[in-house]
């Protein structure tokens, strides 16, 4: 469990599902996880990557 659960491990897992164009499932069996655990990974990607672009539009708002 430890090793295969390595930051690395988490991001490459995410980034076969989303360029693969396997199911999910398919990618779940085939890397010994469970499914809500890769759709969570997936969700914190997804929100790292919400978060880490410009936020002008809410500098501007709030001023």
């Amino acid at each position: 469990m430890g090793i295969r659960r390595t930051k690395e491990f988490r991001n490459e897992a995410v980034r076969v599902s989303l360029i693969s164009g396997l199911l999910l499932k398919q990618v779940t069996d085939d890397l010994g996880i469970g499914l809500s655990t890769l759709g969570k990974w997936i969700a914190a990607r997804k929100y790292d990557e919400l978060m880490s672009g410009s936020h002008d539009d809410k500098d501007i708002e709030l001023a």
